[in-house]
């Protein structure tokens, strides 16, 4: 447990809503040691574990007097002390790194802003950075000029839109038995969407994978003549860029032409490997994602844009209005071609692009470029310390791996990945234990800037010592 930035007595009283006349000064002193908080939480970030040993539950209901500016701050800091730490060098079990530090300033003044994304009298200027951001990313990615996007909060939420506006390609009458195409090794959110859009029980066709873990064209074609000699319609095609446990990418631009032949949506699920055809050096690892119709990109999971932050992008903009618009009888008519409401399934959306920009901003084109080399750097250090004779090192190409033991099977391999992992958080490395074909392993994640090159040898040598010859 943390000992936080002391809480300093407050010179002035904290008002429920701050004032639209005059300069709050109780709001600016409560930020401030809120603020400070923060700070102290990820300054001592190294000192303690990644995830807490000890959690103390705060109250949950409020009480009968509303709480006073010093309470509100111990409730702050009881909440923070039993959270996970991104900033721990060690922490590179998942796809969360640490929140860059505009992104973090970009996400208050978001909170106070208020804007609603909903519709452009709600926020003016928000809306038009949203469109003019989304159109940079499409054509950054490849898409033609015709492209564009939108925010989302999460890439399944992403993925739904794009199979949604897929599927609206169809006949009425085909949509209900259509076939959505992915590999075996695709994110769940495909099976959560294909639930949500009603497809029956085979609506998700899942393909085997090759020893790389990517879909082999020659599987897709097959599958597809056999959708077609079944008089079943296909929705689209999932492309992976970047699977959820090896970082594995499918063949993009095999698979845009087997669509091509067979008139199929092509939808890449980039939301962990997009980013990394945002640099030169980078891009070639997602080599033909601008051959796609619809993409999902995450910058959160990678870039340190503080979360929520996914785009759902489109090689034609003017479909997402097409599938999702409404019309909104209650505002005023837009100035841009739709409402940011009419543009995907939520409308009222907070103004999530302002942390993205401004992280941006920030990184510029060398910062954005040194973030993704530095993430296969890591990983790349790691696979060769690896014994190779002693693991199995499932990876693809990006900052992902997952390793098991060799010689161990079924239950030994099981034990083997909860002791060693468990040892790990221990010596202060949180590594994620997923379901990987044959049973568990260890995977590791390599998007954090704070791991150093000492921190990766000493995880390595934990590694290779877990395994007794």
């Amino acid at each position: 447990m943390h000992s936080g930035s002391p809480l300093l007595p407050l010179s002035h009283e904290l008002d429920p809503f701050a004032s639209p006349e005059a300069f709050d000064p109780g709001l600016q002193d409560f930020l401030h040691q809120a603020s400070d908080l923060l700070c102290h939480w990820l300054a001592e970030a190294s000192g303690r574990s990644p995830l807490p040993l000890v959690r103390r539950q705060p109250d949950i209901a409020p009480g009968l007097i509303g709480a006073d500016s010093r309470q509100l701050l111990s409730d702050l800091q009881l909440v923070m002390e039993g959270a996970f730490q991104p900033s721990h060098p060690g922490a590179l079990a998942h796809l969360d790194p640490p929140p860059l530090t505009a992104s973090i300033a970009a996400e208050l003044i978001c909170a106070g802003l208020n804007n609603n994304l909903l519709a452009e009298e709600l926020s003016p200027g928000l809306s038009d950075l949203e469109r003019q951001l989304c159109r940079w990313f499409a054509l950054r990615l490849g898409l033609p000029d015709s492209g564009g996007g939108v925010l989302a909060s999460g890439g399944t939420l992403s993925n739904l839109m794009g199979l949604l506006v897929a599927r609206d390609r169809l006949p009425e009458q085909d949509r209900q038995q259509g076939v959505v195409i992915c590999s075996a090794d695709a994110h769940v959110s495909l099976l959560k969407s294909t639930r949500v859009m009603g497809l029956p029980a085979d609506g998700l066709q899942q393909l085997p994978v090759d020893d790389a873990g990517c879909m082999p064209p020659a599987l897709l074609e097959q599958a597809l003549r056999g959708l077609e000699q079944a008089g079943r319609p296909c929705i689209a095609v999932v492309a992976t860029a970047g699977t959820t446990v090896r970082g594995a990418v499918d063949p993009l631009v095999a698979m845009a032409a087997v669509c091509r032949r067979h008139n199929v949506w092509l939808h890449v699920d980039a939301a962990i490997g997009g980013v990394f055809a945002l640099a030169g050096t980078t891009a070639p690892l997602m080599d033909g994602i601008g051959l796609a119709d619809s993409i999902t990109l995450n910058p959160q999971k990678l870039l340190g844009i503080t979360k929520a932050s996914s785009l759902l992008l489109l090689s034609d903009l003017s479909l997402l209005k097409g599938t999702f618009a409404t019309g909104l009888p209650y505002m005023d008519t837009a100035v841009g071609d739709h409402h940011g409401g009419e543009a995907g399934l939520q409308g009222t959306r907070p103004a999530e692009i302002l942390k993205l920009w401004l992280g941006l901003r920030q990184l510029g084109e060398s910062g954005i470029q040194q973030l993704l080399q530095a993430a296969l750097d890591r990983r790349n250090s790691v696979c060769r310390r690896l014994n190779a004779e002693q693991f199995d090192v499932l990876s693809g190409n990006l900052h992902l791996l997952a390793v098991r033991p060799s010689d161990l099977q079924g239950a030994d391999s099981d034990l083997w990945c909860e002791t060693t992992r468990r040892t790990l958080l221990q010596q202060g490395f949180m590594l994620s234990r997923p379901h990987y074909e044959r049973g568990h392993c260890l995977k590791a994640v390599f998007g954090n800037p704070h791991t150093s090159e000492e921190h990766l040898a000493r995880l390595s040598d934990l590694i290779n010592s877990s395994v007794e010859r």
